[in-house]
């Protein structure tokens, strides 16, 4: 019986010495180990062996990207506004030894440092500057945060404001501010519009005169030209007519009645030259009938 003791003893033994010895780091892990208190070694992810009850574990790093987002902290700016900033940082561990025995608390060292530098940050400059300046805040938090956390084996990779939030009589008069602008930008645009209309209403006034100017100018050099070649036809043909005096008080005798026509020809005069013309003409015509008939031929008797 006493036999069978010492055996289950024994592979009690053997049993809890094979499991203190053989370890299992899981992929994107490092293990801190110490011997006899001091550090020893990291261990890498894989079957490995310590020496047991003489070598121990640590801790167990996360290697990976972290994120870690810490909650609104109360900022002063430079104009003396208080503002709720929230921010979130992304870190990773690079040297498991460094973030074991140079801080205690990585995460919380973290926190606190960001605090102090938003802090630092945002209080030289005004409100206005660091609502529109967040890549320049995010890109001195992260400086100042790599250079710090670099003795701590950790290394900053991003560093990201979430929110920004001025106190609620800033937020209003900001609201107001920008719908005071929205109208004025409409306004603006609506002024130009009207401005772009009468312009082109006037470039096309302009044009329809234009177009009509050349037209009634056209319209009265052919007016002009058409009038010029029936004069030089009327010309022409009177030249080539050879008129006597006769001929043209006979015309115009012919556009006496014309003239007489209208209700308000009262009376009309008859140029000196054309005074005594018109005597021989109506002599001439008197004379041609007062003329006797002519004898008949071949012995007929007049009847």
């Amino acid at each position: 019986m006493v036999a069978v003791i010492v055996i289950i003893i024994v592979a009690l033994i053997v049993v809890v010495t094979l499991a203190r010895t053989i370890r299992v780091v899981p992929q994107a892990r490092a293990a801190v180990v110490e011997r006899l208190g001091r550090y020893s070694r990291t261990l890498s992810p894989g079957l490995t062996l310590v020496v047991p009850f003489i070598d121990r574990i640590r801790s167990t790093i996360d290697l990976r990207e972290q994120v870690v987002s810490f909650p609104p902290q109360p900022v002063i700016t430079e104009d003396n506004l208080v503002v709720s900033i929230d921010s979130v940082i992304y870190f990773q561990v690079t040297d498991p030894k460094s973030a074991t025995y140079e801080i205690a608390n990585y995460i919380q060292a973290i926190e606190q440092l960001t605090v102090t530098t938003l802090r630092n940050v945002i209080g030289g400059l005004a409100l206005e500057k660091t609502l529109t300046s967040r890549d320049e805040i995010n890109s001195r938090l992260r400086g100042v945060l790599d250079e710090a956390t670099g003795k701590w084996g950790i290394r900053v990779n991003r560093v990201e404001l979430k929110a920004i939030d001025p106190p609620a009589s800033i937020q209003d008069s900001m609201e107001k501010q920008m719908r005071a602008d929205r109208e004025k930008r409409a306004t603006i645009l609506q002024a130009e519009g009207a401005r772009q209309s009468q312009i082109l209403e006037a470039e096309g006034q302009k044009q329809s005169a234009i177009l009509q100017a050349e037209g009634e100018k056209q319209a009265a050099v052919l007016r002009a030209e058409g009038q010029s070649k029936a004069i030089e036809t009327v010309f022409a043909a009177i030249h080539e007519g050879k008129p006597d005096a006769e001929l043209l008080a006979y015309q115009y005798l012919q556009t006496l009645p014309l003239i007489a026509q209208g209700e308000a020809n009262k009376v009309w005069i008859i140029p000196s030259e054309l005074q005594g013309v018109v005597g021989r003409v109506a002599g001439a015509i008197t004379d041609l009938g007062a003329a006797p008939s002519a004898p008949l031929t071949d012995g007929k008797k007049q009847e």
